[in-house]
């Protein structure tokens, strides 16, 4: 099963059949991915579930109803053990950012983890998750994929959030902190945090 955010609303992509509670059901096939979309960016849909009896084929028969965006981005550790954080239109974020012509994706988090704050001496010690949301741009629905690593880095000079691209602060936050700053994000970015989180925690208290 996929799950795909619409407006921070899950839109689940499955092959099984599910009674329908407190949520729409379609088939993938027949679906007006574009309705299903609006409708949820207007409050419209809370939930829904795109079925499909093929699980190998689901993700390719939604790719072929929307244009895809691939991204990566970066969950930076310091020395610290604190991660690196950015604020942007009111909610805490990861760097992340569009993959350019013919460059791997692991050359495009990096590269956006470090012109969005900074951060450089960038170190992937493991790839994570594979995310996916919808966002509007020049009147368009696209899917967002992007491809998450786990950095290190021992960078110690002072982040700076590029202003460019609506940044307004960057911040490294110890466990404490991330709780509290998942309070006020994406439900896409608090995926990547399922197991992180407690894992900081025992860390935390093992000290």
């Amino acid at each position: 099963m996929y799950k795909v955010f619409v407006n921070d609303k899950p839109l689940f992509l499955t092959n099984q059949i599910i009674k329908e509670t407190d949520f729409q059901f379609f088939l993938l096939e027949s679906v007006d991915i574009e309705q299903i979309i609006v409708k949820m960016f207007q409050d419209k849909i809370q939930k829904a579930f795109l079925y499909d009896a093929d699980e190998k084929e689901i993700m390719k028969k939604l790719k072929a109803k929307i244009p895809v965006n691939k991204a990566g981005g970066g969950l930076v550790y310091n020395k610290k053990g604190e991660v690196l954080f950015i604020f942007r239109n009111g909610k805490w974020d990861l760097p992340k950012g569009g993959t350019e012509k013919a460059e791997d994706i692991t050359d495009t988090a990096m590269r956006e983890v470090e012109e969005e704050t900074g951060v450089n001496q960038l170190r992937i010690t493991e790839k994570l998750q594979k995310t996916y949301h919808v966002f509007r741009r020049n009147g368009k629905y696209k899917l967002k994929i992007t491809h998450w690593f786990k950095m290190e880095t021992d960078f110690e000079g002072t982040p700076k959030g590029q202003i460019e691209e609506g940044i307004e602060k960057v911040a490294w936050l110890n466990p404490e902190q991330i709780r509290e700053a998942l309070t006020n994000s994406y439900e896409n970015i608090k995926l990547l945090f399922d197991v992180d989180v407690e894992e900081m925690k025992q860390a935390a208290s093992d000290k």
